[in-house]
């Protein structure tokens, strides 16, 4: 059961980001596996029971690993993670053009929410669906406006794209798509009513990644 994780969780992350070697870690080994992994895995798994169970769209939840990719690390770089995150998603052997849900917590502060990286060709199909049916898309954004939790964001097209209209615009020029809350670590961390905050808020994104999900199946637009 998720009871919260604790200043202990924080000041682990804190440690392993200034003493970010292997000698320290195995030292502490225990402490990880107590105070930061054992709580993401609770939390991981009582926000992915709950999403399953109200928003049955056959998801899987992964809990992320502290051991970075070793054919990744740059000189000088410490061979571990000071961050864990949880995702939701479907299987997918391309993750690249599905929509994920998920959780991040590291020493500064938590995040979540839905995020969509896909290939230019989706994207071309993304806009494509703007174009032909763009009042439908601002039916589908309009609750954002009415709402202080989660906040649009993503890398835009430095040369902009003419949206069909103002409120597509920021859709429209993204390269990704993430709708992203994000706050300092506090005491909402440590209370296990975290689980409900981060399930509730899925459940607003759900109509998101439904949109999002369904578009890699459009024919692909014609023209350039």
């Amino acid at each position: 059961m998720f009871e919260g994780f604790s200043p202990d969780t924080v000041d682990f992350m804190w440690n392993i980001r200034l003493n970010n070697e292997r000698s320290w870690f195995e030292a502490h080994k225990d402490e990880y596996l107590r105070d930061f992994l054992a709580p993401m895995k609770a939390l991981g798994q009582e926000v992915f029971a709950r999403v399953a169970a109200e928003h049955d769209r056959g998801f899987i939840h992964k809990i992320s690993r502290i051991y970075k990719d070793a054919r990744r690390l740059r000189g000088g770089e410490g061979p571990y993670r000071d961050c864990l995150w949880f995702s939701i998603e479907r299987p997918s052997e391309n993750w690249v053009c599905a929509p994920v849900f998920w959780f991040e917590l590291s020493p500064e502060h938590w995040k979540y929410g839905l995020g969509f990286w896909p290939k230019p060709e989706t994207l071309a199909k993304l806009r494509a669906r703007m174009d032909k049916a763009p009042k439908k898309f601002e039916t589908l954004i309009a609750p954002l406006a009415r709402q202080d939790e989660f906040a649009l964001d993503g890398p835009e097209y430095a040369r902009k794209k003419e949206a069909p209209t103002p409120k597509t615009a920021p859709w429209y020029n993204r390269k990704s798509i993430m709708l992203i809350h994000s706050q300092p670590n506090g005491e909402e961390l440590y209370s296990p009513e975290l689980v409900g905050r981060i399930a509730d808020g899925i459940g607003v994104l759900m109509p998101f990644y439904d949109y999002f999900a369904a578009v890699e199946s459009d024919p692909a637009p014609e023209g350039p």
